[in-house]
């Protein structure tokens, strides 16, 4: 039986790059792969020819020959082809890892790695929003898995070291054959280290790490605001095997104040006045970060009139101008009257009455009510 072009079997076009070529056999490999198809022959037919000509596409010097003279080129491949039996020495293993070894964890040519990164640690620091504004130096503990100073690292008792693990030789993976698959997995005898300790450290017991509680020093810029990170590379936990320290996040939130609301570089805040400050006007003193000014509030001013004090917010972290200070007027209705009080205040409302130019908002609105219902029974 002739076999069929490679291009046909993978149902790719003659011009297909490297990775349109790795997908449609990944494709066609996994619909029928034998682990799936258990005693269907056509199905394993299938695989062994999309297999075959993944080999051949795949590799540059024999597609470069299969183009040229067909199928004629790779005929008596020797070890690094398909024989009549099926899959040639280690080759299928190869092409294997090359396509899957993202689903299962790493093809076979995979080798193992050095020592690893320690993991991050994040840290949640509590400022006021003086400090914030500011900028600050702070003392904080963190607790976390250091290198052992015994060992330095290496788990294993002073005066001994560790020693090439005999089951994986020092590779720190192990192959296990499934079927046509050949998986790589980290070695269990060394968990993936490559090496085993014989005598460990009475300190760590074997693992080349303690935990410690360490008091750090963290400057905090002048500008800061929650959420803001502040890092301290190399403070995180140490590295397994004696592997480089990852690091500390410090991670800024500001505690709401009692006065003042931010936002971004801006302050906020309500300042209640009373009832005859608000009609005839005044002088207020009010409270800034660096101390207290004086506003002047005009006469007849409303509930929710907003006073920008520039330049009396805050300095941003990354450069650029000052904020404001933008104060909200509250008028404040005044409360626990005496019967005298009460009574020149109905005596005030009376001389109002009558006269909508005191009131032109109130007047406005129930002018607006009237005609609302006149409406509605007209």
């Amino acid at each position: 039986m002739s076999k069929r072009d490679y291009y046909e079997v993978l149902g790719v076009a003659r011009d297909a790059d490297e990775a349109d070529i790795k997908k449609a056999y990944r494709r066609i490999a996994m619909k029928h792969h034998p682990d799936r198809n258990p005693d269907n022959a056509e199905s394993e037919e299938k695989f062994k020819e999309a297999s075959e000509a993944y080999e051949v596409l795949s590799d540059k010097e024999k597609r470069a020959a299969y183009d040229q003279f067909g199928h004629a080129a790779t005929d008596g491949m020797g070890a690094g082809g398909f024989g009549a039996g099926g899959f040639g020495g280690g080759n299928f293993s190869d092409i294997f890892g090359d396509v899957f070894g993202d689903i299962f964890g790493g093809g076979a040519s995979r080798q193992r790695g050095g020592p690893r990164r320690g993991a991050d640690l994040r840290y949640t620091l509590q400022l006021d929003l003086e400090e914030a504004v500011r900028g600050t130096t702070v003392s904080i503990r963190v607790p976390a898995l250091r290198t052992c100073g015994t060992c330095d690292g290496s788990g294993a008792k002073p005066g001994t070291s560790p020693v090439t693990c005999s089951t994986c030789h020092g590779q720190g993976q192990v192959r296990m054959q499934q079927g046509f698959f050949a998986v790589q997995q980290p070695c269990p005898a060394c968990r993936g280290r490559g090496k085993t300790v014989k005598d460990p450290c009475p300190d760590c017991h074997g693992q080349g790490r303690v935990e410690e509680e360490r008091t750090l020093s963290v400057k905090v810029p002048a500008g800061v605001d929650s959420g803001d990170r502040i890092r301290l590379n190399g403070e995180g936990e140490a590295g397994p095997e004696g592997g480089p320290a990852g690091d500390l996040y410090v991670e800024v939130h500001v505690r709401d104040h009692a006065i003042f609301q931010r936002d971004g570089k801006h302050l906020y805040c309500e300042v209640p006045i009373g009832f005859v400050d608000a009609a005839l006007g005044g002088e207020l003193e009010i409270p800034t970060l660096d101390g207290r000014v004086k506003l002047r509030v005009p006469a007849e001013t409303q509930t929710g009139k907003l006073f920008r004090l520039r330049g009396k917010g805050i300095k941003p972290l990354r450069g650029g101008s000052e904020g404001d200070l933008l104060c909200r007027v509250v008028v404040e209705t005044p409360v626990n009257l005496s019967n005298k009080q009460k009574e020149l205040l109905k005596q005030f409302q009376d001389s109002l009455e009558g006269n909508g130019k005191h009131s032109p908002n109130k007047t406005r609105w129930f002018d607006g009510v009237k005609r609302f219902f006149d409406d509605m029974t007209s």
